[in-house]
């Protein structure tokens, strides 16, 4: 019997992959837009950066979604570039609001449901422009990646808090979306020929994956 999962970005590249991924494996995805309606059966309106947007979409998908198996959070702002000192005020609020503020009052809300079943999966998508022990994060990220270690942040907490979830995270590295258009074309030449960049659909699987792999208490 397929499973409900709510996808936030779900207009964007990677939320559309997974959509319909999901859906082909007989799964029932909605997909939750904040400007551009996507032309798909089941979506719903929730802006990340408005409170009054999230609480009317958890309160939707409790009254009619109590059977929701999980949730992918896969909403972003594109990156700004810039370096760490010029960061500007309103381009840390917007990545904040979206990565990190939004998205702990919709997982707050979501674990009304998750707890009734003792069950559910959150997978966030960060970036490998975060960088790791053994490499730098990327320069000129920016509030971008700031923002991505406070989605960790709050999945960390969350996972501590209900050890019955399953919470996971994928790190891509550049995709084949949109969001390429904040880049310079010739920084993506030179990137792409040092390696090819991986497909929205390749990333979707990857998240589908960790999303059907539910624990169960």
């Amino acid at each position: 019997m397929g499973q409900t999962y709510l996808i936030s970005g779900g207009s964007g590249d990677i939320g559309l992959a997974v959509y319909h991924k999901l859906e082909t494996l007989g799964h029932s995805p909605i997909a939750a837009y904040s400007s551009h309606k996507p032309d798909l059966e089941h979506t719903i309106h929730m802006d990340l950066t408005k409170t009054d947007s999230i609480n009317n979409a958890i309160s939707y998908l409790v009254e009619n979604h109590a059977d929701l198996s999980g949730v992918v959070l896969a909403a972003s702002p594109a990156p700004t570039l810039s370096l760490f000192a010029r960061i500007t005020p309103e381009d840390m609020q917007t990545q904040l609001n979206v990565n990190v503020i939004g998205v702990q009052i919709l997982l707050a809300g979501l674990v009304k449901i998750f707890k009734k079943n003792k069950s559910g999966a959150v997978v966030g998508v960060l970036t490998d422009a975060m960088g790791d022990s053994q490499s730098p994060a990327m320069s000129q990220m920016g509030a971008y990646v700031i923002a991505k270690y406070g989605l960790l942040g709050v999945l960390k907490l969350l996972e501590a808090d209900y050890k019955w979830l399953s919470v996971d995270t994928v790190s891509p590295g550049f995709v084949e979306t949109k969001m390429l258009d904040s880049f310079d074309v010739r920084f993506l030449d030179m990137m792409r020929a040092q390696k090819p960049f991986q497909t929205a659909d390749q990333i979707a699987d990857d998240i589908v994956e960790k999303a059907l792999n539910k624990k169960r208490a």
